[in-house]
């Protein structure tokens, strides 16, 4: 199975929610991923916020077109689950 993400939710401030087509799903926080020439921008909260489901590449993307991989969105939202329990 190929991973990709089904719903992209924008929540506040940095804060995505996000469901994957393997049956997880949570709040992911990106303020500390937002670096790079693609990214940076991004740091603009109104920029952030037009976050969306991508409807071909199936992930998170933006309207500067920037996107993220959906299996590197997942290990972070594993990652802060972690640190949050």
């Amino acid at each position: 199975m190929i991973l990709h993400t089904t719903e992209v939710s924008y929540l506040n401030d940095y804060r995505l929610w996000l469901a994957f087509n393997n049956g997880e799903s949570g709040e992911l926080d990106l303020e500390q991923e937002l670096w790079g020439e693609m990214f940076e921008p991004l740091r603009d909260k109104a920029q952030f916020s037009t976050a969306c489901q991508h409807p071909v590449m199936k992930t998170v993307a933006w309207a500067n077109g920037a996107d993220l991989a959906p299996e590197f969105l997942l290990e972070l939202l594993h990652q802060q689950s972690q640190r949050a329990a």
